[in-house]
């Protein structure tokens, strides 16, 4: 493998389930729940945020305003399932209220967001930024995170930062961008990123074992 489409278009073959559940891979994709789910998937399994939100929902719907009006020991106790929940409901209100205070509501902040502000917040590092402007907002953001480090490692790719792993991805696309419109005619580009790393994410939970990936299935 020499590039990223390569890499992409042998995931495309294997017609992973990217869009059982949404058309962007990250269930209910474009709305606040992405904002919260990508707080509460740090250091832990997603059946688990999944259990977490649906606490959530059952104590009303999953906004800024909801967020902002709940009682702190109540999301705690809602967000238990999700591992780290003293630490996770701190940095979700405050996150919340920062939210609120700059944007006033979700559609504002969709909008207007920026990754520097969304760095500059307590708890968001670039995996959990990136993910919330790609799922939640739809911009062009592409995700990396630890199954895409360990899958390109595979393959002989070593990065020792973030960014290079990025870098690498979203390089690959560009310079095969005909051939990209030829496997997602229609789709804009940051949903082809959201797909792309959503591919990444179901191949290694198909394939990994222990701390390799095995990518014969991939066949490049």
């Amino acid at each position: 493998m020499t590039n990223s489409y390569e890499l992409l278009e042998a995931l495309c073959r294997l017609d992973l389930p990217v869009r059982e559940r949404d058309p962007w891979w990250w269930p209910n994709s474009g709305s606040y729940e992405v904002v919260v789910g990508a707080l509460l998937t740090q250091n832990t399994r997603w059946q688990k945020v999944e259990a977490a939100l649906g606490n959530l929902k059952s104590l009303g719907e999953l906004s800024v305003d909801a967020i902002a009006k709940l009682d702190e020991d109540l999301l705690r106790e809602a967000i238990k399932p999700a591992g780290f929940y003293n630490t996770k409901a701190k940095r979700l209100k405050l996150l919340n209220q920062a939210i609120g205070d700059k944007f006033g509501d979700f559609d504002t902040f969709r909008l207007e967001v920026d990754r520097k502000w969304l760095l500059g917040k307590k708890g968001i590092g670039e995996e959990t930024a990136d993910a919330i402007l790609n799922y939640a907002c739809y911009r062009e953001a592409m995700v990396v995170d630890a199954y895409t480090a360990v899958l390109l490692r595979s393959f002989g790719y070593e990065f020792e930062e973030y960014r290079g792993v990025q870098a690498w991805l979203i390089e690959g696309l560009k310079h095969n961008d005909a051939k990209i419109r030829e496997l997602f005619p229609t789709e804009p580009k940051a949903q082809i990123y959201a797909l792309f790393h959503g591919m990444i994410v179901e191949y290694c939970k198909r394939y990994k074992r222990g701390r390799e990936v095995d990518v014969s299935a991939l066949g490049v």
